[in-house]
């Protein structure tokens, strides 16, 4: 895709956001007309959802699992100027509404590159998903915290599961733009075993009883601790013993009864 294609996609991408009747809305310098109908914003608009609808058509034609998810990291780029026109247009809004028509283009390419752990892009998607209470569609069956969270928790364990690192931040940032939010506690346990993992991990960088081990050891429990109580079948018990054993003082040496003193 051309650079001009691409600015023209982004750039009417911000114009089927207008500023809502009352709370919130555009900054007042950056304010971006509304689309009339027919316009070429909301041409674009059908454009894109057409786009999708061919291609959500060809991947309901893919069985294998692997093959879906790399088709979509190829589909993905004819998406991302629209989006990033979205997402410029939800960084001049003041306030969490938008008056723009609801689709689901955005929310479903945000759920593609979180399937193809495209993580800057995916988490940038989500907390526009999320201030902005998009919802996604019905094919999900789930709301938006939900499936942010199980999903990245999923490739996190995943990936921990064969002995590879998962990137902590996306861990954190994920947690920080869920905090508060109404979900099964089996799904946020999902999270809080990743995030105690990853912790876990990091603590094993340090000898043991030094105060840098004591610290990330002591923040992996607590995490981990937090994810058994929400769900006891997790499967964080024996790392929660392990950590556990680690922290324990070391017992005090007694000689046996009977020793003479030291000369």
């Amino acid at each position: 895709m051309s650079l001009a294609r691409r600015h023209r996609e982004a750039t009417l991408a911000q114009q089927t956001a207008s500023a809502p009747a009352s709370g919130g809305g555009l900054h007042p310098a950056a304010v971006i007309r509304t689309t009339a109908a027919g316009s070429p914003a909301e041409r674009m608009l059908a454009e894109m959802k057409l786009r999708l609808r061919h291609d959500l058509q060809r991947l309901k034609e893919i069985k294998s699992i692997q093959l879906k998810i790399a088709a979509k990291r190829a589909m993905l780029p004819a998406y991302h100027a629209w989006c990033d026109g979205l997402l410029e247009a939800g960084r001049m809004t003041v306030g969490n509404d938008l008056s723009g028509p609801v689709d689901e283009v955005l929310p479903t390419i945000m759920v593609w590159t979180i399937d193809t752990c495209d993580w800057p892009r995916a988490l940038d998607l989500a907390a526009h998903v999320l201030r902005f209470r998009i919802p996604l569609p019905k094919r999900y069956n789930r709301d938006a915290a939900t499936l942010i969270v199980e999903q990245t928790a999923e490739e996190a364990l995943t990936l921990q599961k064969a002995g590879e690192v998962f990137p902590f931040d996306v861990l954190e940032r994920v947690e920080d733009l869920t905090r508060g939010m109404d979900m099964f506690d089996e799904v946020r346990a999902k999270l809080d075993k990743a995030i105690g993992f990853e912790l876990a991990r990091a603590s094993d960088a340090f000898a043991p009883g030094t105060p840098e081990f004591i610290v990330a050891a002591e923040r992996a429990l607590g995490t981990l601790r937090q994810a058994q109580k929400r769900n006891d079948r997790v499967g964080v018990k024996d790392k929660i013993k392990r950590l556990e054993k680690a922290l324990a003082p070391p017992k005090p040496t007694t000689k046996p009864a009977g020793t003479p003193p030291a000369a």
